[in-house]
C-alpha cells in the first residue's frame, strides 16, 4: 500500500473515538432496555409475590374451613347416628303406646292399602289371616261381610259396602258407628294426610252407647212422669175449681145477704179460707210450670193504671177490715198502655200489694208507678213500688224472702199464714221479663217491694189530654192523709184547676167552701165523717158540687146520696181517667142542670148463660141481680144452640165441660148458624176450671173469644158485660138523679180569686 493509500493515525483515532461512541450508545441502549426489564421483572416479581401470599391465605382459609368442616361433618355424623337412635327409640315407643292403647290404629298408603295396624285394630276382625299389611280397603269391607263380623241390620250387604267405600272416597270423611256380631258398637274416624296416606282409628263406644239408651230411657220416664204430674195438676186444678166456684159465690153473696153478727163472721170465714185455698192452688200451678220451664209469657196491650186499680178495688174489703188506706200515685206524664202479659202483670203486682196488705196492721198501702223512656223510643223503663207501713222485715232476713218455700219466721207474723211461694214466683216473673226485683225494710215501720220492667208503650201512645171545660176552675180537696192529698192534687192541678188542700172537715168548714166548684172530700175522717160534712155544707148554702170518695162506696144507701145532694160517690183510689171523666160529667150536668133529659124506652141487654150445674147458675145469677139484664140459661150445650137461636143474646157466657154438647161444640155450632144466616159474630165467653198453660189455645181454636177461670168473681163479670155492652142499653137498674145543687156559672171575677187552704193553690 502505498503512503497515500494508508490510513493515517488521525483517521484511525478518528475512526476509533466513532465506533467507541456507538458502541457507548449502544451500551446505553441496552442499558436502559436492561433497566426497563429489570422494572418491568421486578414489578412481575411483586405480583407474583401478592398472588402467592394471596394464595398462601387463602390455602390457610381453605385449610381452616376443612379443619371446621371436617369436626362439623365428624359433630353431624354423631348427631346423625344420636337422632336416628332417637328416632328409633321414639319409633318403638310410639308403637308400644299404639299397641297398649285399647282403640284401634292403622294407617293406609294412597293406595288404600293397610301398612301398619296395632292388635287392638286387629282384633276387631276376630283374628282372620287375611287381615294383613297390603290388603286394600274394599278387600277389607268385603271380608268383613262375608265374615259376619258387621251387623248392617236391615240394609243390603252390597249398598253397606258401597255406601262404606263412597264414605273412604269423599273429600270429607265423617265419622261413622259400626255394630258387630257381638253388640259391640265401634266408631271409625279416618283422615287422610297431605301425602296421601290416611289414619284411621276405631273406638269402642259401647259403654257409651248404652249409657246414652239409660239417659234416653230416664228422660222418657222423666217426661212420662211430667205428663202425669201436669194431668194430674190439671185434672185436680179443674176438679178443685169447681166446686170452690160454688163455695166462693155463695158464701159472697151469703155475705151480702142479712145476717146477724155470727153468721156474718162465719160465712167471712168460708170465704176467706175458699180465697186462701185457692191462692195456694194457683200458687203451686205456677210454680210447677216454672220448674218444668213449661211458663209461657203471651204479651198483648194493656192496661197498667187499670189493672193497678182493679187489684186494689178486689183488696179493698180486707184493707177496708184493718183500716188500711189503698192509694195509689200514677206519673201524670207516663202513659197507660203498654206491651207485657198483663196477665202475669196481674199477678205480681197482686202478690206485692197483696202481702203488704196482709202485712200491715194500721196506716196505708201505696203503689207507686214512674218511669222514663229515650226520646222518640216506644220502650219505657218503668218502676213500680209497693211501700207500706206495715211491720217490716229484719235486715238478716231480707235475703230469705224471695226464696221458696220461706217465709220470714218470728213472733210478729206467726200469725199469718201462706205457701210461701208467692215472692219466689214473682221473682220468676219478673225475671222472665228481663228485669228484677227488691226490697227495702225496716222493722216496724214498712216495706217497700219494688220491680224494674223495660216494656214498650202501646204505639201509637193514647193522647194524655186531662184538660177540663172553663166552668170548673177550682177545686177543694179534703182529706185526713197527706199523701192522698198529695197525689189528688198533683191530679187536679195538671187538669187545670186551682187546688187547695185541707186537713180535716173542721178546717174546711172553717173557710168558705162556697168559693169553689168542687169539693172531693174522703168518707172516712176522725172527726167527721164524709156524710156529715156534706150536710153541714149544704147547711151552710154552698152550691159547690160534692163528689164523695169511699173504699167502700155499696155502704151508702142512694137516699143518703141524695139527701145530702152529693153529686158522686167513688170508689178510692180513683183512676186518673175515671176522675176526669167524672169531672168532664159534673161540667156536662152543671151546663144542663135546668133541663132534664126525657129518655126513650129502656132496652135490656139480653144475656145468655150455658152452665149445667145448678149451684153455679144460682150464683151467676146472684151476682148480677142488681143489673137490669136479660139473662137466660141453659143446662148443656144443646140446649145452648137452641136458646142462642131463639133468644138472640147480646153476650153468651158458656161453660166448658158440659153433658151432651160441651162448649166448645156448641160454640162451633153457634158460629155455623152465624156464618149461615149472616149474623155479626157474638162475643162468647168462656167459664172453664181448667187452668194450665195451653188450655186457653184450645178454648179459642174452638171459636170462643175470651175465657174467664173459676171460682168466678164479679168484677170480673161485669167488666165483660160491660165492654160489649150494646150500644143505647143501659145495664143500670135506675139512673142516678142529678144533683140537687148544682152550682151555677159564677161570675169571672169571683172565680178568678184563688181560693184560700192550708197549703196555697197551684196557680
Amino acid at each position: 500500500m502505498t503512503k497515500e493509500q494508508s490510513p493515517s493515525l488521525q483517521e484511525l483515532l478518528a475512526a476509533e473515538r466513532r465506533a467507541r461512541l456507538a458502541a457507548e450508545q449502544l451500551l446505553e441502549t441496552k442499558h436502559a432496555e436492561l433497566t426497563r426489564a429489570n422494572r418491568r421483572l421486578g414489578l412481575h416479581a411483586r405480583q407474583l409475590t401478592d398472588e402467592i401470599i394471596q394464595q398462601r391465605r387463602q390455602v390457610r382459609e381453605v385449610r381452616t374451613e376443612a379443619e371446621a368442616l371436617k369436626g362439623q361433618a365428624s359433630q353431624a355424623q354423631k348427631d346423625l347416628e344420636r337422632a336416628h337412635r332417637q328416632a328409633t327409640v321414639a319409633e318403638r315407643r310410639l308403637w308400644d303406646a299404639l299397641e297398649t292403647i285399647q282403640d284401634g290404629f292403622a294407617v293406609f298408603n294412597r293406595r288404600d292399602q293397610l301398612l301398619i295396624a296395632n292388635r287392638s285394630y286387629l282384633s276387631l276382625f276376630d283374628g282372620l289371616d287375611g287381615i294383613r299389611p297390603g290388603i286394600t280397603y274394599g278387600e277389607l269391607l268385603q271380608l268383613l261381610l262375608n265374615e259376619g263380623v258387621v251387623d248392617t241390620g236391615t240394609e243390603a250387604a252390597g249398598a253397606w259396602h258401597d255406601a262404606m267405600l263412597a264414605r273412604w272416597t269423599g273429600e270429607t270423611i265423617e265419622p261413622v258407628v259400626l255394630r258387630l256380631w257381638n253388640d259391640t258398637y265401634v266408631k271409625l274416624m279416618d283422615r287422610r294426610g297431605q301425602d296421601g296416606d290416611l289414619v284411621s282409628l276405631v273406638l269402642d263406644i259401647t259403654d257409651t252407647i248404652r249409657y246414652e239408651r239409660d239417659i234416653e230411657d230416664a228422660r222418657q220416664r222423666a217426661e212420662a212422669a211430667a205428663r202425669a204430674k201436669a194431668a194430674f195438676l190439671a185434672n185436680m186444678s179443674h176438679e178443685i175449681r169447681t166446686p170452690m166456684n160454688g163455695v166462693v159465690g155463695m158464701s159472697e153473696l151469703l155475705i151480702e145477704s142479712d145476717l146477724d153478727e155470727e153468721q156474718r163472721l162465719y160465712a167471712e170465714t168460708i170465704k176467706n179460707s175458699a180465697e186462701a185455698l185457692l191462692v195456694i192452688i194457683n200458687d203451686v200451678l205456677d210454680y210447677s210450670k216454672i220448674e218444668a220451664e213449661k211458663l209461657v209469657l203471651h204479651p198483648e196491650p194493656f192496661d197498667l193504671e187499670r189493672a193497678i186499680h182493679e187489684i186494689l178495688v178486689l183488696l179493698q174489703s180486707s184493707a177496708a177490715d184493718k183500716g188500711i188506706d189503698l192509694l195509689v200515685d200514677y206519673d201524670m206524664f207516663l202513659p197507660t198502655r203498654f206491651v207485657a202479659d198483663p196477665g202475669r202483670i196481674r199477678q205480681i203486682l197482686t202478690n206485692l200489694i197483696g202481702n203488704a196488705v196482709k202485712f200491715t196492721p194500721a196506716g196505708h198501702v201505696l203503689v207507686r208507678v214512674t218511669g222514663y223512656a229515650e226520646e222518640g223510643s216506644p220502650r219505657f223503663n218503668l218502676h213500680v213500688t209497693v211501700e207500706d207501713t206495715g211491720i217490716g222485715i229484719a235486715a238478716d232476713k231480707l235475703e230469705l224472702i224471695f226464696g221458696e218455700f220461706s217465709q220470714v219466721e218470728d213472733e210478729r207474723n206467726r200469725q199469718f199464714e201462706g205457701t210461701g211461694l208467692g215472692l219466689a214466683i214473682t221473682q220468676q216473673l219478673v225475671g222472665m221479663m228481663g228485669g228484677e226485683i227488691w226490697v227495702d225494710s225496716v222493722p216496724g215501720e214498712g216495706s217497700c217491694f219494688g220491680f224494674q220492667l223495660s216494656i214498650d208503650a202501646v204505639e201509637p201512645p193514647l193522647p194524655q189530654d186531662f184538660s177540663l171545660p172553663e166552668r170548673l176552675r177550682s177545686a177543694m180537696v179534703v182529706d185526713d192523709l197527706p199523701i192522698n192529698r198529695m197525689i189528688l192534687e198533683k191530679q187536679l192541678s195538671a187538669m187545670g184547676l186551682r187546688v187547695a188542700t185541707y186537713r180535716s172537715a173542721g178546717a174546711a168548714l172553717n173557710d168558705d167552701p162556697g168559693r169553689f166548684d168542687l169539693v172531693l172530700f174522703d168518707n172516712d175522717m176522725p172527726e167527721m165523717d164524709g156524710l156529715a160534712f156534706a150536710e153541714r155544707m149544704r147547711a151552710k148554702g154552698s152550691g159547690s158540687a160534692l163528689i164523695l170518695m169511699t173504699a167502700n162506696p155499696s155502704h151508702l144507701a142512694a137516699q143518703e146520696q141524695e139527701s145530702r145532694a152529693i153529686f158522686a160517690v167513688v170508689q178510692k183510689p180513683l183512676l186518673r181517667r175515671d176522675l176526669h171523666m167524672k169531672l168532664r160529667e159534673l161540667a156536662a150536668a152543671m151546663q144542663a142542670a135546668a133541663a132534664v133529659a126525657v129518655l126513650p124506652p129502656r132496652q135490656r141487654m139480653r144475656i145468655l148463660a150455658a152452665e149445667d150445674n145448678k149451684t153455679n147458675q144460682l150464683v151467676f145469677s146472684k151476682m148480677l141481680k142488681q143489673l137490669d139484664l136479660d139473662i137466660t140459661f141453659a143446662n148443656d150445650g144443646i140446649e145452648a144452640v137452641e136458646k142462642f137461636q131463639s133468644t138472640r143474646p147480646h153476650l153468651v157466657f158458656m161453660d166448658i165441660s158440659m153433658p151432651r154438647m160441651d162448649g166448645k161444640e156448641a160454640t162451633r155450632k153457634i158460629r155455623g148458624i152465624e156464618q149461615a144466616e149472616g149474623l155479626e159474630r157474638t162475643p162468647i165467653c168462656a167459664l172453664t176450671a181448667h187452668a194450665m198453660d195451653g188450655d186457653d189455645q184450645g178454648i179459642l181454636e174452638a171459636g170462643l173469644d175470651f175465657y174467664l177461670t173459676k171460682p168466678l168473681r164479679r168484677p170480673e163479670i161485669l167488666e165483660r158485660i160491660r165492654a160489649h155492652l150494646p150500644e143505647g142499653i143501659e145495664i143500670e137498674p135506675t139512673e142516678p138523679p142529678l144533683p140537687a145543687a148544682v152550682p151555677a156559672p159564677r161570675p169571672a171575677a169571683a172565680a178568678a180569686q184563688p181560693p184560700p187552704g192550708d197549703r196555697a193553690p197551684h196557680p
